[in-house]
């Protein structure tokens, strides 16, 4: 059952991760040279404070692709995996749709550094002819598609549709992950076994924030989380927000 009694510490808790790690500037992309020198790990291809982004639909489905390619894995992987396709297709849904199935062996290669490869190529075909068929059907270039045909998507469940509405439509979806659910188990608001959907919710009534800081706070979650939550037991030497703990 998740604690309501301290929902306003989410909106704290946000400005304190804000004030310790700066803005983040996600979605990061393989194309534009940014940087994010706040960042542990990767630091190319992120944009901070220019919520512009994605500018294009290219950019839009290059999330897309990326939100499935990183399940299960981590972002270097997925960032190699990107830069790989860029090389043999456009980023939009037709492109990858025709390469994949008249050259599915490059294809392959060009995602296998980003794991479980049969998988992830039929999850890829399978979303870019969701968009081919969204956009046929209401014959406009960049409608939003509704979670709910998002994750009748094989391939698609809770967190990829979060994170597809969320960096490549811009919409108020609170993307719930790992870091997360640790994070916050941690400091007493949720408990490991409470429901993806009932986080969500947590956060969507309680945080403030629009959605370009729905995006900064999945980004900074994210950050921290790397720092004090990758290794158990998770959190015991997180002073940044021990003041928050419940």
């Amino acid at each position: 059952m998740i604690n309501s009694k301290y929902k306003n510490n989410l909106n704290l808790i946000f400005d304190k991760l804000l004030k310790t790690y700066s803005y983040q500037g996600w979605w990061p992309f393989i194309g534009y040279d940014g940087v994010n020198p706040t960042k542990t790990g990767a630091i190319s291809g992120y944009h901070p404070k220019d919520y512009d982004f994605p500018k294009d639909t290219n950019q839009k489905f290059e999330i897309v692709i990326g939100s499935i390619l990183t399940q299960n894995t981590t972002w270097p992987s997925v960032e190699q995996a990107l830069n790989n396709l860029n090389k043999l297709v456009d980023f939009d849904p037709l492109s990858i749709l025709e390469f994949a199935n008249n050259n599915e062996e490059p294809f392959k290669n060009a995602i296998r550094c980003a794991g479980f490869v049969n998988q992830k190529t039929e999850y890829l075909k399978n979303i870019a002819n969701f968009y081919i068929d969204l956009k046929e059907d209401l014959d406009k270039e960049d409608e939003i598609p509704s979670r709910k045909d998002l994750l009748n998507v094989k391939g698609i469940g809770n967190e990829t549709a979060d994170s597809i509405l969320l960096f490549a439509h811009k919409q108020k979806e609170f993307k719930v992950d790992a870091y997360t659910k640790r994070i916050f188990t941690y400091l007493g608001y949720i408990k490991e076994n409470d429901s993806y959907m009932s986080i969500k919710n947590f956060f969507e009534t309680n945080f403030s924030g629009d959605v370009n800081m729905f995006q900064e706070y999945h980004a900074l979650i994210v950050e921290h989380a790397k720092r004090y939550y990758s290794k158990k037991p998770y959190g015991v030497n997180d002073k940044i927000l021990n003041e928050f703990k419940i």
